[in-house]
């Protein structure tokens, strides 16, 4: 495990998504903050610049389980996800709630061999 603290700033947060998509021994990457709509909030914009697919389904399952806890204040979270050369990254709001959300209702279940009927391990060799 890895972890790195970085400022607002679009580069970076950029670079620091490069150096841990190049580790090999990392599998997926998940970050916390800079998803809203404020100048300073660069989080997705640094995503748009290291990957290679988007998993848009996240950011939308993400908002649509936001939604029941907060009402439309989740209109302003930028939650993304996306694949770059192999490895999965999630960009998750920074409140503790949203982390919170996002890890118990999404991604400990697509981070289980376990969880049926799919799941982000069993197709990570080949992505």
């Amino acid at each position: 495990m890895d972890r790195s603290i970085e400022i607002d700033d679009i580069d970076k947060i950029t670079d620091a998504l490069n150096v841990m998509i190049d580790n090999k021994d990392v599998d997926v990457i998940i970050t916390t903050g800079g998803t809203g709509l404020t100048k300073r909030d660069v989080t997705p914009e640094a995503f748009d610049l290291v990957i290679d697919k988007c998993i848009p389904g996240f950011g939308e399952l993400f908002r649509m389980l936001s939604y029941k806890k907060i009402g439309t204040s989740t209109i302003q979270s930028r939650a993304v996800a996306g694949v770059s050369r192999g490895k999965l990254l999630f960009a998750l709001p920074g409140s503790p709630g949203a982390v919170k959300d996002g890890w118990d209702d999404i991604l400990k279940n697509q981070l289980n061999s376990n969880h049926k009927p799919c799941n982000f391990v069993d197709i990570i060799s080949r992505i």
